[in-house]
């Protein structure tokens, strides 16, 4: 009686450590990639690092759900998206309309620091429908077919609000370029 329970025991044990070794390998891999991903979903680092830290928590709960290795990045960013959700239904958020907010970043000193920011806020002003599939190629490098995956798209539907986002994106930098030339010349 006593070495079947052990037997058992040691079984336990042993799938127990197959399951923390895979876990281990799944946080090391993508570790990374999912935080640039949170922070630029939530552009706040401490949000972002809690965000990943419960992705990661329901990763390990759910652990066994994931057959193929090779979709753990598209189960992630879900669970990711997922948390983040999570958070708004938590809390109500004091808002506050962000045309009436001025913010100055007085360490931009370089034009090339100056021409990210410029990037960034008008990637930031990109609807929702043109923003996320852009971000979700640009910062994590996923191709057509898995953005259409993860935003449960049709692949023309994503290549065509690439494509218009992109262009978008084109025609803000031209316009502030030219608008740059005429404050300067």
């Amino acid at each position: 009686m006593f070495s079947r329970k052990q037997t058992q025991s040691a079984s336990v044990s042993s799938t127990m450590t197959e399951k923390h070794k895979r876990y281990e390998n799944l946080v090391l891999a993508l570790h990374a990639d999912i935080f640039r991903y949170a922070y630029w979903l939530v552009k706040d680092k401490a949000v972002a690092e809690d965000i990943v830290q419960e992705t990661f928590l329901r990763a390990w709960k759910s652990l066994d759900s994931l057959n193929d290795e090779k979709a753990a990045k598209s189960w992630l960013i879900t669970i990711l998206r997922r948390e983040n959700a999570r958070r708004f239904e938590r809390k109500q958020f004091d808002l506050v309309d962000i045309d009436d907010v001025a913010v100055i970043d007085e360490q931009l000193s370089n034009e090339t620091e100056i021409e990210h920011r410029e990037l960034r806020v008008i990637m930031a002003s990109l609807s929702d429908e043109y923003r996320e599939p852009l971000m979700l190629q640009i910062v994590m490098g996923f191709s057509g077919d898995e953005i259409a995956e993860q935003l449960n798209l049709n692949k023309n539907t994503v290549m065509t609000r690439l494509f218009r986002a992109r262009n978008q994106v084109k025609e803000a930098l031209d316009k502030a370029n030219e608008n740059r030339g005429r404050k300067n010349g």
